[in-house]
């Protein structure tokens, strides 16, 4: 009777209130490398309740927002729920109110890839959807996870995207800003790793490696801004490197431009002669 109750006990504590339905909330905690077959035949894991937490919480998050700052525009919306629902703050908050302790996985959980905490969160945010409805759920997201776990004004105040700065940055200083992918692999655990660094002009970054292409984009840009700041000689190297292809590209386009016309002044004369011939009707 008591290991029947422990895992009510243990989502109660997570919850604030006890399950309908226990089985949501233990396949929320379920990662795919734990999957069960059910009685049907089919495999459980946390992926498809992941998918629709994902957008419930997407959702009540841009809810609150809208109503927290009534005189912001959609950029600052928009960007405000982008750093809530990151990977990096749901993972925190994953831990913070310790739906870790209550993962069942058969992969080594280390720090670089505790993104499976932060999944467990978006499905039990799904879960919670499917149990009690849409309605219940806002409040338990509004009271049991905003209100201790995210900083509303730190979270509108903090600069996380380190790619939209680059790009900024070489507005103002005339300098062509990409990103090159070094390399695309897979961990020890089969998950996937990509390797990307950032080009200033003609200067390339260090490199830096993610879980997405996204995530190693946004390491990139920010080691080649602490570089552009610290580094006077790599600014110099920059800013020196794509000046001269400036230049370089300034002569080869006037070159061209000299050419073609050259090239149209021919065809002109080519066409009067013809037209003075009788040719071109």
């Amino acid at each position: 009777m008591l290991r029947h109750r422990e895992p009510y006990l243990s989502f109660y504590k997570l919850l604030g209130f006890l399950p309908h339905n226990i089985g949501l909330y233990q396949q929320a905690v379920t990662h795919r490398s734990a999957s069960f077959t059910d009685k049907e035949g089919r495999k459980v894991n946390n992926e498809r309740l992941e998918f629709l937490g994902d957008a419930v919480f997407t959702l009540v998050s841009a809810d609150i927002l809208y109503h927290a700052f009534p005189e912001k525009k959609e950029g600052f919306l928009s960007n405000s729920r982008s750093r809530i629902i990151q990977r990096e703050t749901l993972n925190q908050i994953a831990v913070e109110m310790g739906l870790d302790k209550l993962v069942q996985s058969d992969v080594q959980i280390v720090s670089h890839n505790n993104y499976i905490y932060g999944n467990a969160f978006e499905a039990l945010i799904g879960a919670v959807y499917l149990d009690v409805g849409f309605k219940r759920c806002r409040r338990f997201i509004a009271e049991r996870i905003f209100a201790p776990y995210i900083d509303l004004e730190k979270i509108t105040q903090t600069e996380i995207n380190f790619k939209s700065k680059l790009v900024e940055w070489g507005q103002r200083q005339h300098v062509h800003i990409g990103w090159k992918l070094e390399s695309a692999s897979v961990d020890e655990n089969n998950n996937p790793l990509f390797t990307v660094c950032a080009i200033a002009g003609q200067v390339e970054g260090e490199a830096a490696t993610g879980y997405s292409k996204k995530e190693a984009q946004q390491k990139a840009s920010q080691l080649i801004l602490r570089k552009l700041y610290q580094d006077k000689d790599f600014l110099r190297a920059i800013l020196y490197t794509e000046r001269n292809a400036s230049i370089t590209s300034a002569d080869g386009a006037d070159a061209e431009r000299e050419s073609v016309t050259q090239d149209q002044k021919g065809l002109i004369s080519h066409i009067e002669e013809q037209v003075n011939d009788g040719e071109c009707r």
